[in-house]
């Protein structure tokens, strides 16, 4: 079985490849190294091995591997977010992935005001239009932006998304293309800048590159598979 090094340097040069396909720098795309389920050695292996990033999806089982590993790594929340877990998660990470109404948009603002700073986010948008997958409608999402955009202490970095399954990689490439698409379109109604997209996984990151991502979630192909499944699956 290879080390967890190892898989950091294959998928690393793999993201390389797919950058220069698509005439882009491999600094332009940032790897967050999804962690969830797995112990804190792994992560400490990893983070030997230079990785910084790490997505959790958990609040409780994250906030051990946090206090344990050293304070200079940054930590994404990428999970489905809890109105009643909002401050913990604001305390203990560095960005969210996952803002999926403006209702719960509307509620992280008013705790980052009473924290005195402003969140990281990203607006998770349900591309496949799947009941089982939370997420903004893209028709919503264009009606409400200015809305989030107005949102004093709410930092929107861009849009994130997990595209329905599919057979292989490139059958996630129309995905990817719809929503930087739906990026640009927001970009032209509100006046504001996105630039930053978090989409692609394990089975589907060189695509996403190839199409935009600034942030791909890559968990499997470094840590190894999972002994359970997490809810969301977002990485």
């Amino acid at each position: 079985m290879e080390g967890i090094a190892t898989n950091l340097a294959e998928v690393r040069r793999r993201m390389e490849v797919a950058c220069r396909r698509a005439g882009r720098e491999p600094g332009d795309v940032e790897l967050v190294a999804v962690s969830k389920t797995f112990p804190v050695s792994d992560i400490a292996e990893a983070v030997k091995a230079g990785q910084q990033v790490f997505g959790e999806s958990r609040l409780q089982e994250a906030e051990l591997k946090i206090d344990e590993l050293p304070s200079s790594l940054c930590w994404h929340f990428i999970g489905g977010v809890q109105r009643n877990k909002v401050r913990k998660i604001l305390q203990k990470f560095g960005v969210i992935h996952a803002i999926d109404s403006l209702r719960l948009a509307e509620y992280v603002n008013g705790i980052a005001c009473e924290l005195g700073h402003a969140a990281e986010v990203f607006l998770q948008v349900n591309v496949g239009g799947e009941a089982s997958k939370g997420g903004f409608e893209p028709a919503v999402l264009r009606q409400e932006i200015g809305k989030l955009c107005a949102l004093e202490h709410l930092r929107i970095h861009g849009l994130m998304c997990i595209p329905p399954a599919v057979p292989d990689a490139e059958s996630a490439r129309r995905w990817f293309v719809s929503l930087r698409e739906l990026r640009d379109e927001l970009e032209a109604i509100s006046g504001r800048q996105f630039p930053q997209l978090s989409m692609g996984m394990s089975g589907d990151y060189e695509v996403a590159i190839e199409e935009g991502a600034t942030h791909v979630r890559v968990g499997s192909l470094i840590f190894g598979h999972r002994s359970q499944r997490v809810e969301g699956e977002l990485g």
